[in-house]
């Protein structure tokens, strides 16, 4: 009589981590998606990629729009543990610095995000949580111009726009996204009033045959092939 009165119980467990799973899949696959295709990319393939029916995405997210918003809502929780993390730095400056690398970092590694919140603004143009957000690293600049640490001409949309764009590297492959960390290191540099000292650039700077590679979407065994086939050709012309 026990075991039977468990048994239902018990049995719910698999279903209700498979259903935890499905979902999981499909917001990866969604945010991969949405990357390359925008917020209309199509629910269909969303759903084949994740390997669930395209009965079980709808159960999930109804609509298009709350698909989206579920994306937003993660979006938002992760901005809340970027403010943890400013807040914890010992100085206004290296709160910048923690915002400005850990959201390049985010937009870099999701390149879904601007789609997103496009997508949300014009949905529900009142639902504004980033906002306080907002206020909140523009006080941080204040305080880091304050403190002589930060240039007093730079304003926080100066900041985000280009905390933006070095995230924006995230959405042009695999060769400009690895470069994000050294050029918002020259950002920063640009940042800091001229008396500060300026830290080590991280990383290494591409190659010019390397840059043309990433420019041009191209290996360096793609490189080869390609130069291997030109020559046959010109070969095979001279004939």
């Amino acid at each position: 009589m026990t075991s039977s009165s468990r048994g239902p119980q018990e049995g719910t467990l698999p279903r209700r981590r498979d259903a935890r799973q499905n979902r999981d899949r499909l917001i990866t696959e969604a945010r991969a998606m949405i990357a390359q295709n925008g917020v209309d990319a199509s629910l269909e393939e969303i759903a084949r990629r994740s390997d669930v029916g395209v009965a079980t995405l709808y159960r999930n997210f109804p609509t298009r729009d709350d698909l989206v918003r579920a994306l937003y809502d993660i979006a938002l929780a992760q901005l809340e543990t970027v403010r943890e993390e400013v807040v914890a730095a010992p100085s206004a400056w290296d709160g910048v610095v923690v915002y400005a690398e850990r959201v390049a970092e985010w937009l870099v590694a999701d390149p879904s995000l601007p789609h997103i919140l496009k997508r949300m603004a014009a949905v529900d143009p009142s639902a504004q949580p980033a906002a306080e957000f907002g206020k909140f690293i523009a006080s941080l600049v204040a305080q880091a111009k304050r403190d002589g640490e930060l240039r007093a001409d730079v304003e926080t949309v100066d900041l985000a726009l280009l905390v933006t764009l070095v995230g924006s590297l995230g959405s042009l492959g695999d060769g400009y996204a690895g470069q994000w960390r050294r050029q918002l290191g020259i950002v920063l540099d640009g940042l800091r009033e001229p008396a500060r000292d300026r830290p080590k650039l991280p990383g290494r700077p591409l190659s010019p045959n390397e840059f043309q590679a990433t420019v041009h979407g191209l290996s360096r065994r793609a490189r080869r092939v390609a130069s291997r086939r030109s020559g046959s050709a010109k070969g095979n012309g001279a004939r």
